[in-house]
């Protein structure tokens, strides 16, 4: 039985880590696009546009109305990059 908990936390880890990191598929860098700000599948809104709003306490229904082109997908991209830049900065100040 205790095996069988370990075992579905293991899977909901990795499936976690996993969808974590999709956001490379999602999130593009253009030096000639918004001054090279990181953007969302090449389209002229910003990973920090998303953040901004989601912030300021608009929810991520409320974002998806205001940019009908993003998509839930988007915005958990957006979430898992803030997410991963957190981790990375904490392990350089470690």
């Amino acid at each position: 039985m205790i095996l069988i908990f370990i075992l579905k936390i293991c899977k909901f880890t990795i499936l976690k880590l996993n969808r974590m990191n999709t956001y490379h598929d999602i999130i593009t860098l253009n030096p000639d696009q918004r001054s090279g700000r990181l953007c969302i599948r090449g389209m002229r809104i910003t990973v920090y546009d998303v953040l901004g709003y989601l912030a300021a306490g608009d929810s991520p229904e409320e974002v998806l109305r205001n940019f009908p082109v993003l998509t839930k997908g988007d915005i958990q991209a957006c979430l898992a990059y803030a997410a991963d830049a957190e981790a990375r900065l904490m392990q350089v100040n470690a």
